[in-house]
């Protein structure tokens, strides 16, 4: 079966990176962040927050979907030329008819889309990181980055020069040949952009970078600029940063979207084993919008509650004991506004990571008695475990466990949290709809860079493991399509 499955899959690569529509998808989003550098200068800011700042936000923002839109028609492109062509054209019905399953056909043929998209992806992302570090040409009096420019061209007429010349002397392929010769020619031109400034000076690749002019530059350019007489001597313009060269949280925001690609590539696959090729392109197109509004359309009907705030501190009120899980255990809380409506002394108190009420700390609890005199008598034998805002000013409030049994808190709470008065009610086949549709923004880690919040590790740990079961659920969705499917 694995001899099978890499026969298969290497096929499927080779017939996918010869298709005619791959290099040119590739090539049209070289172009588009081309033209990228020319018509985003319209951030109107100039503050360095990020790895990138000013119009270079908006341009990460518009590379990144241009990025992804092509990924998503390459996908359906690919996975139509060799799953559903294939059954068009009675070719399947050669595999099938061989001591073959079509288990490891499907598995088979997605590694192959998943190899060519790979290929793609990456060099679209590299175009993205080449576009970046050249920055935005907000005005005609602008420098281009002569380094990216000169390298670029020439890992490009290199690669496309090679193809040919291949071409014509030995039959080969010239997409397949151009594509797979972009990708060594594109990572040498980028390595060599991060080893030379704009003005052809060598510099080191983890040197921090300064920002001014809404560019990041190294301190020597900086220092060069002064002497040329290029900007004023101005300190205070100058905002240090951390960041290297080499900007690894747009790295990280590559691989999740990366990630996404492939994901609508399980999709592909599975819809091309019954529908044609305008049909598979229109559904992967639906499912990428409606991925990217499903918080909207589903997210905020899956779970109900009201939000009252956001936690700013938390403090327990003996130093002790911080668990928040004994009887009697006290909580300060500030929130960092006023609440939505008013919570006052005797409401209920729940918290958790998601401002809609999905992920709370607290399990539901019976609200307190509306003839409530004393908290005293919440302690009575008997009397659920609950959590009783037992002090309120405001924004500052102090919640206690009250009851002779505590409530079972997952943790205390914590800065950020989300604050609500009563349990979540979950509306569960809005909840099934919005965990089955492939949710795109957990990919889009856009305002995470720009706004300079660095993504955690186990924030992409995650990310993986949902692309995994997602890309598992619809490829075993593509085989059970595929298994009465009639190829002869």
């Amino acid at each position: 079966m694995p001899t099978q499955l890499l026969t298969i899959a290497k096929n499927t690569f080779v017939e996918a990176t010869r298709q005619p529509f791959y290099l040119f998808l590739i090539v049209a989003s070289g172009i588009l962040q081309v033209f990228n550098t020319w018509g985003t200068g319209f951030a109107m800011s100039t503050r360095a927050s990020g790895e990138v700042a000013g119009d270079n936000k908006l341009l990460l923002d518009i590379g990144l979907a241009t990025v992804f839109v092509c990924g998503m028609l390459l996908a359906g492109f690919i996975a139509t030329a060799v799953v559903s062509r294939e059954i068009e054209n009675k070719t399947a019905l050669t595999v099938v008819s061989k001591p073959v399953s079509r288990t490891t056909i499907i598995v088979g043929k997605y590694l192959g889309v998943v190899a060519a998209i790979i290929l793609a992806v990456t060099l679209m992302l590299i175009f993205l990181l080449l576009a970046i570090r050249h920055g935005v040409l907000s005005t005609a009096a602008d420098r281009p980055d002569g380094p990216v420019i000169v390298f670029s061209s020439i890992a490009a007429f290199t690669a496309l020069a090679i193809a040919a010349w291949t071409n014509y002397f030995y039959g080969w392929s010239f997409t397949q040949t151009a594509s797979i010769l972009l990708l060594p020619a594109f990572l040498l031109a980028y390595f060599a952009v991060l080893l030379i400034d704009k003005e052809w000076h060598f510099q080191n690749i983890v040197e921090p970078g300064y920002f001014y002019d809404d560019r990041m530059h190294t301190l020597t350019q900086y220092q060069r600029d002064v002497e040329l007489g290029r900007i004023q001597p101005n300190w205070e313009i100058i905002e240090v940063t951390r960041f290297p060269t080499f900007r690894p949280q747009i790295a990280v925001a590559c691989a999740a979207l990366a990630m996404a690609i492939l994901v609508l590539s399980a999709v592909a696959t599975a819809v091309s084993t019954r529908l044609g090729h305008v049909m598979t392109i229109v559904v992967c197109a639906g499912v990428f919008v409606l991925g990217l509004l499903s918080d909207h359309l589903l997210g905020r009907r899956a779970f109900d509650n009201q939000l009252m705030g956001f936690i700013d501190e938390a403090s327990s009120t003996n130093p002790a004991d911080t668990s928040f899980s004994r009887e009697g255990s006290e909580y300060e809380i500030t929130l960092d506004s006023s609440p939505i409506a008013p919570i006052e002394v005797g409401d209920s108190f729940y918290y958790g990571s998601s401002p809609n009420g999905s992920m709370l700390a607290v399990p539901a609890f019976p609200p307190a008695p509306d003839n409530l005199e004393s908290l005293d008598q919440l302690a009575r034998p008997g009397e659920p475990g609950r959590l009783i805002v037992v002090s309120s000013d405001d924004t500052e409030l102090v919640v206690r466990q009250a009851g002779p049994v505590p409530v079972p808190v997952l943790r205390p709470p914590r800065k950020g949290d989300a604050v609500f008065t009563r349990p979540t009610t979950v509306h569960p086949l809005t909840r099934i709809a919005w965990g089955v549709i492939p949710n795109m923004q957990f990919f889009w880690l856009v305002d995470a860079v720009s706004q300079n919040h660095p993504v955690p590790a186990r924030h992409m740990a995650l990310l993986g493991g949902y692309s995994a079961l997602q890309i598992i659920a619809f490829l075993a969705l593509g085989v059970a399509l595929f298994q009465t499917r009639d190829v002869g």
